[in-house]
């Protein structure tokens, strides 16, 4: 009986000690070495604020041509009917 009671102990140290040094080389990665080569510094002053009044460049030309948005819109407000009568039908 001793020689089992040895045994479960020595299995029990051992699992200790493989879960601590798990958890011990989690702690050792890198977390620098894991970002992005193109990723901005850190401000040196860390009390400054993010430049959040600066806007994007102005576009010339619009993101969707007013034809094409006109189109969309017409194609979106006619799938809507149609879900709309589709509704009433089923009730």
């Amino acid at each position: 009986m001793l020689a089992l009671r040895d045994l479960q102990k020595t299995r029990l140290v051992c699992g200790a000690l493989l879960i601590v040094a798990l958890g011990l080389a989690g702690c050792t990665s890198q977390i620098a070495d894991l970002t992005p080569a193109d990723t901005q510094a850190h401000p040196k002053d860390p009390s400054t604020y993010l430049p959040v009044h600066d806007l994007p460049p102005a576009r010339d030309e619009a993101v969707i041509p007013p034809d094409k948005r006109a189109k969309i819109e017409a194609e979106l407000a006619a799938a809507r009917d149609r879900q709309a009568v589709a509704a009433k039908d089923a009730k």
